[in-house]
């Protein structure tokens, strides 16, 4: 283990996690224990020879240090933003610009929301809201992974064990069905993406699939394409129907035609999915944040002065049209922009660095324009010498409750898992 660098106390003001991001820089991954741990949850002895290793920077080998000031202060604004998505008027606001697939509300909250944070300045910021967020599965064994870092500088360190995990994970899924179909179980789940063995996170689809089958539900993992609906069920290969989705695709509405078997019986009321195309449209559409960052509007709603008061964690958005086109090019260095039903930090563009060409582009597209807020860093050991990576905090959420905190480490202007020191991270409250 790297020697914990010289944190210095005197006369330093600083936070002592942001003093320990900036300065510790030991290695707390047990690789060996966490590579045990995936195999014996997944009970295949290849699995991290054959999916692990392949994805050399999916972990990081550092953590992420957060005041329990900041998590407190994060949970304030998913609770506002929750408590916002309930009224009456925010609903309409954005299911009369949403496709008509989101108005049906047949109950789910939606599985593994995933609210993302910077701490600009010290504050956290929420940058954007995900439906299908993923990472969990590998994060909860992740925190279970780790040494004890440097004690004398840790004193008073909460390492989070993400014990209440598993437990937490299986009523969430028992929720969903209860939400729409009021009693009993489901008996099939089907983990469904584009082309499943294809996608970087398919070792969490395994790891999802052996979890249900361990809380007794069987799981298959489906390429959505080969669904089928036929006689009132969907179905998959085998013939039999599946009774609930875990969706991790991102055609949000269900419009691709390789979705449509998916579609109809969504439409049908004949199975139950989670996270659904109404939860996308009321929290994930980025155009939601305009109307979570203004004031005025949300004033008129009748949203109270505290929940405003937390509201101001997120920055300012508007959309991007002819009328404000102007103003938003020279405002353009503080702003970062974003299509307003993108994913996974595709086509997004810092202001200070777009050009004509990109800002014409933005312009014909549906896009919004952020406020920036700059993710904070971290200095972490890569091959004996200290390294600066980028932090994004994720709180993985299920109705307004906090399922695992967890981080992720990247370099460059989007969150990526491909650089030396990169991945995921498990988070250490101090």
């Amino acid at each position: 283990m790297p020697a914990l660098a010289t944190v210095s106390v005197a006369n330093d003001t600083r936070p002592l996690s942001e003093r320990l991001n900036r300065e510790c820089t030991c290695i707390t991954l047990d690789r060996e224990a966490l590579y045990a741990a995936l195999e014996q949850e997944a009970g295949d002895p290849d699995f991290c020879a054959t999916l692990i290793r392949t994805r050399p920077h999916l972990f990081s080998t550092a953590p992420v240090f957060l005041s329990e000031t900041h998590v407190v202060s994060m949970l304030r604004v998913v609770n506002a933003i929750e408590s916002v998505t309930r009224l009456p008027a925010y609903r309409d606001a954005v299911l009369s610009r949403s496709p008509e697939i989101a108005r049906l509300d047949f109950g789910p909250h939606g599985a593994f929301m995933g609210y993302d944070f910077h701490l600009a300045h010290d504050r956290p910021r929420l940058i954007e809201i995900n439906t299908n967020a993923g990472g969990a599965f590998l994060n909860a064994l992740l925190a279970r992974a780790q040494h004890s870092c440097c004690g004398e500088m840790l004193t008073g360190l909460r390492r989070p064990e993400a014990r209440d995990f598993d437990v937490a994970v299986a009523r969430m899924f028992e929720n969903e069905w209860r939400l729409q179909r009021r009693k009993g179980t489901p008996r099939r789940i089907a983990i469904t993406d584009d082309r499943p063995e294809e996608q970087y996170l398919y070792p969490e689809f395994l790891l999802a699939q052996r979890f249900l089958a361990k809380h007794g539900v069987e799981a298959v993992i489906v390429d959505a394409g080969k669904l089928r609906f036929e006689r009132g069920a969907l179905i998959f290969d085998d013939g039999r129907p599946v009774d609930l989705v875990y969706n991790r695709l991102v055609d949000f509405a269900l419009e691709r035609p390789e979705h449509a078997a998916l579609r109809a019986a969504y439409l049908a009321d004949a199975v139950v999915v989670t996270p659904n195309p109404r939860v996308h449209a009321l929290f994930a559409d980025k155009r939601n944040l305009a109307l979570l960052s203004d004031p005025t509007q949300l004033r008129s709603w009748g949203v109270s002065a505290e929940t405003l008061a937390d509201l101001s964690g997120v920055p300012r958005t508007v959309l991007v049209a002819p009328g404000n086109a102007e103003e938003l090019w020279r405002e353009r260095r503080k702003l970062f922009f974003k299509p307003a039903v993108g994913y996974g930090s595709k086509a997004v563009y810092r202001g200070d660095r777009m050009t004509k060409r990109v800002w014409a582009e933005i312009q014909r597209g549906q896009y919004v324009a952020q406020e920036y807020a700059a993710p904070s860093e971290r200095v972490i050991d890569v091959d004996g010498a200290p390294a600066v990576r980028k932090t994004d905090l994720r709180l993985y959420v299920y109705d307004g409750k906090i399922l695992l905190t967890a981080a992720r480490l990247y370099q460059g202007q989007a969150t990526n898992f491909r650089m030396p020191g990169s991945g995921f991270a498990p988070v250490f409250m101090v």
